[in-house]
């Protein structure tokens, strides 16, 4: 069930178009804002993703049985992971000028969860829900904010899953699964 929810929010992500000098403009301006708080933000994203869909923190040997959102909130795990994912947002976002740079970083990152962390491709999809949503309260008046951040996720979600692909992820889901 939560799966399911999590794909219908996120579908418009799956094809994304190149993004115009306007919407990196308002993506490096509304991160700008957001990254002031980067540590409570990650945080809140990543206790939102975790309390919506519980099956993600399998990942997690550290946190995976804390229930209670307020105790995720003190681990120290939790945080570090959190400021991780921010900091690479904040990469990403730096560098929207660059796209070899950008498919570099997430070609690591997409190699590092399917090899090493053997994460399923979907949850890259639910939290970019869970961004969308966090980033919508932000700027709740900002419809151009939404499009361009919901076009960023599209483009970095479909990275991701191609560098799944190239590394034969579908053959290790079929053979573990």
């Amino acid at each position: 069930m939560e799966r399911m929810q999590g794909e219908r929010e996120v579908d418009h992500l799956e094809r994304p178009s190149p993004l115009t000098d306007k919407e990196r403009v308002v993506l490096q301006d509304s991160w700008a804002k957001v990254y002031q708080n980067c540590d409570d933000v990650g945080v809140a994203i990543l206790i939102r993703f975790f309390v919506n869909f519980p099956s993600s923190k399998q990942y997690f040997s550290n946190f995976k049985n804390i229930e209670q959102p307020e105790e995720l909130e003190k681990s120290a795990q939790l945080r570090n992971h959190a400021r991780r994912v921010m900091n690479s947002i904040n990469t990403l976002v730096e560098n929207l000028e660059n796209p070899d740079k950008v498919a570099s970083v997430l070609k690591l990152l997409a190699k590092a969860h399917a090899l090493r962390h053997k994460v399923e491709p979907v949850y890259f999809k639910i939290l970019s829900g869970v961004i969308l949503e966090v980033l919508g309260e932000a700027f709740p008046e900002a419809a151009e904010v939404a499009e361009a951040w919901t076009k960023l996720l599209g483009i970095l979600y479909c990275s991701i899953t191609t560098t799944y692909e190239e590394v034969g992820w579908s053959k290790l889901s079929t053979a573990t699964g």
